[in-house]
């Protein structure tokens, strides 16, 4: 089961992912928009210091969680495209 193999851990764990779930519209895409090449991490970081969240462990973990997010969503894209 992938979902728990790979849930969050720690309290910091859990805000990075909670970051990253509520700015899944703030992705940052490819010029001709078929690929996401990451997250806008500004408008990211900002929601973690309105939401009182662990600002060192969130930076920390915020790029983690964002290439495996690029990841998914490109994979997805390339296999609808197919």
């Amino acid at each position: 089961m992938p979902y728990i193999e790979h849930a969050p851990l720690t309290d910091a764990g859990w805000q990075a992912w909670d970051v990253i779930t509520r700015c899944s519209g703030q992705l940052r895409l490819a010029q001709n928009a078929t690929v996401v090449i990451g997250l806008d991490l500004s408008p990211a970081l900002s929601l973690a210091t309105a939401l009182g969240y662990d600002m060192a462990s969130v930076a920390e973990l915020l790029p983690a969680g964002e290439a495996g997010l690029v990841t998914a969503v490109n994979e997805r894209l390339a296999s609808q495209h197919d």
